[in-house]
């Protein structure tokens, strides 16, 4: 296989990177380096097979000319967490949206299949026990700023469904739940690397609200060994699927885990929403995946469980993150 995986200098795209390489095959990675950074695959440069294109998903000529060199794509370039879409909008909206826009309609040009990493926000607000692929999306006012990168994504879903509907693109949508693991920065409100840096340096850990809600984490590495297999599944084309650990924990009883498996003398302290994000935020109290439709493809099941996912994060963050992969 010969990958282009936009994004790929970013959090899971350098890990699906390593992961394709060590497989033998070719990778491009193309990203913008806003989000991503270039140190993530740095070890990994002048590896033979494995190129590095700085630019964006918006320049068409470019992106039309990585497609054309590739056989598959993941797509993995958007924008990254809740406290930049609340930030920068209008930018988000136009990473998510246009750009998968021109990915696709390259995809389409030279018959190339996608992988569209797509996300648990989908959801929205919707608490209705494990959330399966054809739950029903609930969410607030379109005039709050929070839901615009679920509907963003929910047009990136549209739009690859219908390409492969109408245009015959082979497209697998993946809507990947929290995802967690060495080079992840906690700078975009990733709850996990946030903790253990705060625990690390016997800081107060900051929750957010009461600290009830629920959240489900999987390790990197599971998530991007579920993303290659699925990718070269042929029952998967025209397919979603949901993608994440089942271990569900409250925030609060995550703060004081990471508290005890750091051994810091960290406290809690608890923040309202409006510190972080804005006024008016909303926030799921629960979101837990129904995978069992990628279990039945694949066979799916995570490797680690969060305790360990937990100590590899505090492992890499005490030692140099190129080298911070579990053993």
């Amino acid at each position: 296989m010969k990958a282009l995986i936009t994004g790929g200098a970013g959090f899971i795209g350098s890990h699906l990177a390593e992961t394709l390489l060590q497989q033998e095959h070719q990778v491009i990675i193309l990203d913008n380096l806003s989000t991503g950074r270039y140190e993530n695959v740095a070890h990994l440069d002048g590896r033979s097979g494995f190129q590095v294109v700085v630019g964006t998903i918006l320049n068409e000529l470019l992106v039309d000319k990585l497609v054309e060199r590739c056989d598959t794509i993941f797509h993995l370039a958007a924008a990254v967490g809740v406290e930049l879409i609340i930030k920068k909008p209008l930018e988000s909206m136009m990473t998510n949206i246009r750009g998968s826009e021109v990915v696709l309609e390259m995809a389409h040009r030279y018959r190339k299949k996608v992988l569209i990493a797509s996300t648990s926000e989908i959801y929205g607000k919707n608490t209705n026990g494990s959330l399966h692929e054809e739950t029903d999306r609930i969410l607030g006012s379109p005039l709050k700023t929070r839901w615009s990168y679920s509907t963003s994504k929910a047009v990136d879903e549209i739009l690859a469904h219908v390409y492969w509907k109408e245009k015959g693109v082979p497209t697998i949508i993946m809507r990947l739940f929290n995802t967690v693991g060495p080079r992840q920065s906690g700078a975009y409100g990733m709850v996990i690397p946030r903790f253990v840096s705060q625990a690390l340096a016997e800081k107060p850990l900051q929750v957010h609200g009461d600290g009830k809600q629920s959240r489900c984490f999987l390790h990197v590495r599971d998530v991007v060994e579920a993303l290659v297999k699925v990718s070269e599944h042929p029952g998967a084309v025209g397919q979603v699927f949901n993608l994440g650990s089942q271990e569900e924990i409250t925030i609060e009883e995550l703060a004081k885990r990471i508290i005890r498996i750091v051994g810091s003398r960290s406290q809690i302290e608890y923040l309202p929403y409006e510190s972080a994000y804005e006024e008016g935020y909303e926030d799921m109290p629960r979101r837990v995946p129904d995978t069992s439709k990628i279990r039945a493809l694949i066979g799916f099941q995570p490797t680690m469980n969060l305790d360990q996912i937990i100590a590899n994060v505090v492992e890499s963050m005490r030692r140099p993150v190129s080298d911070a992969l579990p053993r």
